[in-house]
């Protein structure tokens, strides 16, 4: 590790970070409003929830990100499935629990979230 200070997000990544979890919040309330039914799109939750985790420097649970996609959790379970196999997702086994595993970005989703972020002038758009 290259120390506390390196892994720190610096204030634009938290900015970003920021901007992120405000648009998750955003579509939540759009789900309270109208109905979590008919906006659903557990794989941009998913997205959205893992490009916020990395940019914090914080490790996502599988349990975790069922909640984020806001699906049940055989559905959510079925989406991380599918994006692992597109490529977009891996799984990281937790170094200090067996039973546990991490999800995170591959580079390349990463890099594509962060392109569409900065084309979407702040990611204000969800």
């Amino acid at each position: 590790g290259g120390g506390a200070a390196s892994e720190r997000a610096s204030d634009g990544e938290a900015s970003g970070a920021a901007a992120i979890r405000e648009m998750i919040r955003s579509r939540r309330l759009r789900d309270d409003l109208f109905g979590a039914g008919l906006f659903a799109d557990p794989a941009w939750d998913i997205l959205l929830d893992l490009s916020a985790a990395k940019i914090e420097g914080r490790s996502v649970a599988v349990s975790s990100l069922c909640i984020a996609a806001a699906v049940p959790a055989t559905t959510a379970l079925r989406w991380i499935k599918q994006l692992t196999e597109a490529g977009l997702l891996r799984r990281v086994a937790d170094p200090f629990d067996g039973r546990r595993i991490f999800i995170e970005l591959t580079d390349a989703a990463a890099a594509a979230m962060m392109s569409y972020f900065a084309a979407t002038s702040n990611g204000a758009r969800g």
